[in-house]
């Protein structure tokens, strides 16, 4: 990828994106806290160009590495207490898709202390203006530099997102080779979400022409290498691993005009009660999403699957063969979770409309 976008988001691409753009940071300020999870911005080198980028610009820096996956609004709450102690001038997110929509929280928390219990930040109106972020991401799916979406999960064990002008991350330092060291697991399922995003973007009814030619540039990127990633159960090359985050990039482009569509909504419960990962629990519903687009938008759905150069019957196949879900469903659990499902705007954007009854016939269906 060779590119610059700004959508608020500046986007800076290419190798050695962060050492050699390290006197960005210094527009910022001279003290940050790195947001991330610890092992795959450390396993990727992502951390390690980070510290010398900011040590070449006497940057003072403090680390927060407890972001876990679905990170939580308690941990993003407390890592704000920490970098307002500490004085930190902006934020770094460095990582998959957890620690960076954790990053764009904790800057909210930070420079706002009225936000004074983890789950306010829900309710309470944004008063001061966020520390800024710069994010840099070392998987290939999540789209989260480009959004103004963080998902967290609340203190119920709920996923509910946020979302906004606050949310928008300052720059985005994006290096493909981060992602190289992602393993297999990790590779499919951001692969997928990748693929989700832009699928279910193009069929929203929020979709327009420009958000329609991100998905598809993304989804004639990714689509070949899930194949591939089907076919072989390998990791990909570097050149393949290349695609696979231009894909996510630009489905993330597509998403921040459109949003997610019912994959995304029903897949939470998933990820929630069955602990499936989020790109996996995602796709599973992804065939009948677009089943739903042939029967609804049939010329659109009929191009979608043209790009693939695929019919419906494959891509299923494809889909669920790379998803590979399966759950004890229990019956009790899955109706005290639909009132969740009772006003989602997701579902509404959804090729037909969808609703919490067709839901429950779905996860049934899929997994009675």
């Amino acid at each position: 990828m060779s590119f610059n976008l700004e959508i608020p988001v500046r986007v800076i691409s290419g190798e050695n994106a962060v050492v050699d753009n390290a006197f960005i940071f210094k527009e910022f300020g001279r003290k940050c806290l790195i947001v991330t999870s610890g092992s795959a911005a450390v396993k990727s080198g992502a951390l390690d160009d980070i510290k010398t980028a900011l040590e070449n610009e006497k940057i003072e820096y403090g680390i927060f590495d407890s972001i876990t996956e679905n990170p939580k609004t308690s941990d993003c709450f407390e890592a704000g207490e920490i970098a307002r102690r500490f004085g930190a001038d902006f934020i770094i997110g460095t990582g998959g898709g957890s620690p960076l929509d954790a990053a764009k929280a904790i800057a909210v928390y930070t420079a706002n202390p009225k936000i004074s219990s983890p789950d306010l930040i829900y309710t309470i109106p944004v008063e001061n203006k966020p520390l800024p972020v710069v994010l840099i991401g070392t998987t290939a799916g999540t789209g989260s530099e480009v959004t103004c979406v963080s998902v967290l999960t609340n203190e119920t064990g709920k996923k509910k997102s946020v979302k906004g002008k606050n949310y928008y991350a300052a720059v985005v330092l994006a290096d493909c080779k981060y992602t190289y060291s992602m393993p297999f697991s990790v590779t499919v399922s951001t692969a997928l979400d990748a693929l989700c995003h832009a699928t279910e973007s193009y069929l929203s009814a929020k979709a327009d022409e420009r958000s329609r030619e991100y998905s598809e540039k993304a989804i004639s990127l990714v689509w070949n290498e899930l194949v591939s990633l089907l076919k072989t159960q390998k990791n990909p090359d570097e050149e393949q691993r290349d695609r696979l985050y231009d894909a996510s990039i630009y489905a993330g482009l597509a998403i921040e005009k459109t949003g997610c569509c019912f994959p995304h909504t029903v897949g939470y419960f998933l990820t929630e009660k069955h602990g499936i990962p989020h790109g996996r629990a995602c796709a599973v519903f992804l065939p009948e999403y677009v089943k739903r687009g042939l029967k609804f938008k049939p010329e659109m759905t009929s191009r979608l699957l043209k790009i693939m150069d695929t019919d419906f019957a494959d891509f299923e196949k494809t889909v669920l063969s790379l998803a590979d879900v399966k759950i004890n469903l229990d019956k009790n659990e899955l109706e005290n979770y639909l009132a969740n499902w009772e006003k989602a705007v997701n579902f509404d954007n959804s090729p037909g409309g969808f609703s919490k009854e067709d839901a429950k016939c779905l996860i049934e269906k899929l997994f009675e």
